[in-house]
């Protein structure tokens, strides 16, 4: 077990652009008391100093900043270091925290394929303590920590049918951007890039998946990856959900819908969810039951999920030296259920939890090098056109 944490963290972060300022930065003010915020890691350098002239305001860090990880950690030791970099840097960069002695906050995805997870959940094994976490904020606000209690203690009934949407719009300005639509640096499309949050979120709330079926096409993009999937899931106890991603969608919305014997649990939002974006509609034989309702509907508290709710469990388990949430094989099943869809759209054969082992072409890249989808097909059909 590692050991607990009792002063105040030393915190660094890596990557200044818009998802660390916009929002790692208002989630470890809102820490202040329990994290110091004491450096920066950025190549740009002027990315980097509007980065410490915005953690300075109000006087609430002194950042210093630097052009190179290695550099930083030898020079701050943080403990904690939240990574918002591009994802092809996610796995170097987690691994060189972990080996300094850091725990790590990193944005989505952790790593490219399940062959770097393992190899991120090696380090951590190494490092004897310091610990992994990947961003997944839906998990995090109190709608969603009420739902999955009552999904976990059956107040809804039996989990039978379920759907996980993400439909959102993306156009060709922002696959301009180097890095996006490329395995390389990617790791996959919507998939791996959008609907992981819902995905995940689905996972968090129905538990462990046993077998999925999917489609994936590249509709409109020029892309090595897809713009759009579709996956059908079936679950442990027995569920069977629908998956839609895409990022085509002009009316956008992430969705999740669960039809349990009892009730029909919905959440529709966006980008985040308060307690409002989560209806509880009963089924006929349980409208007569208005106390059993109202205990659906009335969580203690109204938190939104946010990098912030996240940030209180991680800080948590570092006070406590355990495992923090969104870690280890908790967060291994996302990726390897994403794994798994990718699997079964490029083969149009269903794919089992736990088959993608060392040695399945799957397990060292999502494309898992099929003739159509390899990042060489890709560049053959668009010079082709």
């Amino acid at each position: 077990m590692a050991a607990a944490a009792t002063a105040r963290i030393r915190a660094a972060v890596v990557g200044t652009g818009g998802i660390v300022s916009g929002s790692h930065l208002p989630a470890l003010r809102d820490h202040d008391d329990r994290v110091d915020l004491v450096a920066a890691v950025d190549v740009a350098a002027d990315r980097l100093d509007a980065f410490r002239a915005a953690a300075a305001e109000s006087g609430t860090f002194d950042v210093t900043g630097y052009s190179d990880v290695a550099a930083m950690l030898e020079a701050e030791r943080p403990g904690l270091v939240l990574i918002g970099t591009p994802p092809s840097l996610h796995r170097e960069q987690t691994v060189a925290a972990l080996e300094a002695g850091a725990w790590v906050l990193c944005e989505k995805p952790l790593c490219l394929t399940l062959a770097e997870y393992d190899e991120i959940a090696a380090a951590e094994r190494e490092a004897g303590g310091p610990y992994a976490s990947v961003v997944f904020q839906h998990r995090y606000g109190s709608g969603a920590v009420h739902a999955r209690e009552l999904l976990a203690e059956g107040a809804l009934g039996r989990p039978l049918v379920a759907h996980c949407q993400t439909t959102w719009h993306r156009d060709t300005a922002y696959y301009a951007v180097p890095w996006r639509g490329r395995w390389e640096t990617e790791g996959g499309g919507p998939s791996m890039g959008h609907g992981i949050h819902q995905m995940d979120l689905l996972l968090h709330l129905l538990g462990d998946w046993t077998e999925i079926r999917g489609m994936a096409g590249r509709l409109v993009h020029t892309v090595e990856s897809e713009d759009v999937s579709t996956a059908l899931v079936r679950f442990e106890s027995g569920a069977m959900a629908t998956v839609v991603n895409s990022v085509l969608s002009p009316d956008e919305v992430s969705r999740i819908r669960i039809d349990c014997a009892d009730a029909t649990v919905e959440l529709t939002h966006l980008y985040g969810h308060r307690n409002d974006d989560w209806v509880y509609t009963p089924a006929p034989h349980v409208r007569d039951e208005p106390a059993r309702q109202r205990a659906w509907r009335t969580p203690a508290a109204d938190l939104p999920s946010s990098h912030g709710a996240q940030l209180t469990g991680l800080l948590d388990a570092m006070r406590d030296g355990v495992r923090p949430p969104g870690s280890g094989q908790d967060a291994r099943r996302t990726l390897e259920f994403i794994a798994a869809l990718y699997k079964a759209a490029f083969t149009g054969q269903p794919v089992r939890a736990g088959e993608i082992v060392p040695g399945d072409p799957y397990y060292d890249a999502m494309h898992g090098d099929h003739p159509a989808w390899a990042p060489k097909a890709a560049t053959a059909t668009t010079k082709e056109s």
